[in-house]
């Protein structure tokens, strides 16, 4: 089950909030939203499950052990060591036993190893995180343990944000947890919120996925690997114009699709008193690498900043071990999207700029917002070409084909107008990545506020209406499409 489902949308969150408001304390409301997180993923993966309450349970007797040890630091580093292999074992088994075992055999020239033929449960890279961030703070203090195993599992299986995101810290949902109350007005909002995620995927990031898979070439076509030969000799007879524009709508969608999923995980939270941090800061406004990953994806820049930057050293032991260390930051931020080399080159990419802007460019970005604006854009735009393609094959030619090396013409009448058709379509999804909306709808409830009369009816006729809009578009939009799953569940 996806967010972006009619099931979900129609049937499944009205019924949660139903029962969820139907109680009165906070023991029973999270009781309905634990019922309801294990249902939502059990239903395409009813065995994983198991997995979910086996390391939350596990995670639950490492925490208590470590409170129980008091000052015996032997012991206490143990048990870290011990949840740690639990959470990071889990991960390398399911996402990486098969990589580990093809790459082998290939440096072997023999099949030494079998290649594993596994599922990577949903989620497992998100809700592990959490469960190892809770531990690590259990184990620095920072948190006491949590007595009760079904709050550790409410919090790593919370349906809201389990499957992809963000990786909330215990610490900040802790006092929720136990205590918390729901405010009409902050629902409201978390309401608004969720339904502007959903019209957000629906709509504008499935629009864009469309775009891409016409002028690349889909994700199912990319994961054959039988497909291989097809798929260059595809690529290189496409336009220059073709794969600039497709590489374009990628850029777009996949902002726009982790993005929603944010946004409906925080309104959701909203709706239940909780409250999740931000996800995402239009990242695409930045004007350096630096400021970019500050603004994208945020739950995991901040873990890979606190639980391994920092304790290698950050930057407080010379230049050259600041560089070591965010060499293996990148390099494992970039192994963590997927089992497979483009995602560590992916990685290895933003190191390299990450580290020419610390030693010379990041001072000259700031004097010149204008070209760091731009020379943000380019650079992460052709790191996208290293994410989207999974070969090295594919990620020659499109890039040769973008400068028609490849033979290839500079732009064919069908290119041509098939973004003749998408052009106004992709002024907005760009406007979409900009905080130019919400800084209007700001400006309006203000004014609102300030003036009262006619400008305070037309906000509040604004919030009642825009969210009716948005259900209404979106439910068309998604009417026929019965699964359009999150870029991220892949990861």
């Amino acid at each position: 089950m996806v967010f972006s489902s009619l099931l979900f949308v129609l049937v499944f969150l009205p019924a949660n909030l139903f029962f969820y408001f139907l109680v009165d304390s906070v023991k029973a409301k999270n009781a309905v939203l634990l019922v309801f997180s294990l249902v939502f993923y059990a239903w395409g993966e009813p065995v994983y499950v198991l997995i979910l309450i086996g390391m939350s349970f596990l995670c639950w007797l490492f925490s208590r052990l470590l409170e129980r040890a008091g000052e015996r630091a032997a012991i206490r580093k143990l048990l870290m060591f011990l949840s740690a292999a639990v959470c990071i074992g889990a991960i390398g088994f399911f996402k990486y036993a098969g990589f580990l075992a093809e790459n082998v055999n290939r440096l072997a020239g023999a099949a030494l190893l079998p290649v594993p033929a596994l599922t990577l449960p949903i989620g497992i890279s998100f809700y592990t995180f959490q469960l190892l961030t809770y531990v690590t703070d259990v184990y620095r203090g920072e948190v006491p343990a949590q007595k009760s195993f079904w709050r550790v599992l409410l919090y790593a299986g919370l349906f809201h944000q389990c499957v992809a995101g963000p990786i909330v810290r215990y610490g900040d949902i802790e006092n929720e947890l136990s205590s918390r109350r729901t405010d009409l007005a902050e629902a409201s909002r978390g309401a608004t919120r969720f339904l502007c995620g959903l019209a957000k995927k629906a709509v504008l990031a499935n629009g864009c996925g469309a775009a891409v898979d016409a002028l690349l070439l889909s994700d199912a076509a990319i994961s054959d690997a039988s497909a291989l030969a097809g798929n260059v000799a595809l690529l290189s007879g496409r336009s220059a114009l073709t794969l600039w524009a497709g590489m374009a709508f990628y850029m777009l969608q996949i902002y726009l699709d982790f993005s929603a999923y944010s946004d409906m995980a925080i309104g959701m939270g909203l709706i239940c008193g909780l409250h999740y941090k931000e996800n995402f800061n239009y990242p695409y406004i930045s004007g350096s690498v630096t400021e970019f990953w500050r603004r994208w994806h945020i739950s995991l820049g901040t873990f890979f900043r606190d639980y391994v930057y920092i304790p290698l050293g950050g930057n407080r032991r010379g230049k050259a071990r600041q560089i070591f260390n965010l060499f293996v930051v990148w390099a494992l931020t970039g192994l963590w999207h997927g089992a497979s080399w483009n995602f560590v080159l992916w990685g290895l990419y933003f190191f390299v700029f990450l580290v020419i802007e610390k030693l010379f460019l990041g001072k000259l970005l700031e004097k010149t917002k204008v070209l760091g604006h731009v020379y943000l854009l380019a650079v992460v735009f052709f790191g996208w070409v290293l994410f989207k393609f999974t070969s090295t094959a594919e990620i020659l030619t499109v890039l040769r084909g973008m400068f028609c090396a490849n033979g290839n013409p500079l732009a064919t009448y069908e290119s041509k107008e098939f973004l003749m058709k998408y052009v106004l379509f992709f002024a907005i999804c760009v406007l979409a990545c900009t905080p130019l909306i919400r800084s209007l709808s700001a400006a309006l409830r203000k004014k609102g506020e300030k003036n009262g009369g006619a400008a305070a009816a037309f906000a509040g006729a604004v919030n009642i209406v825009l969210p009716v809009c948005l259900l209404a578009v979106s439910v068309l939009f998604l009417i026929g499409d019965s699964y359009n799953p999150f870029l991220y569940f892949r990861f």
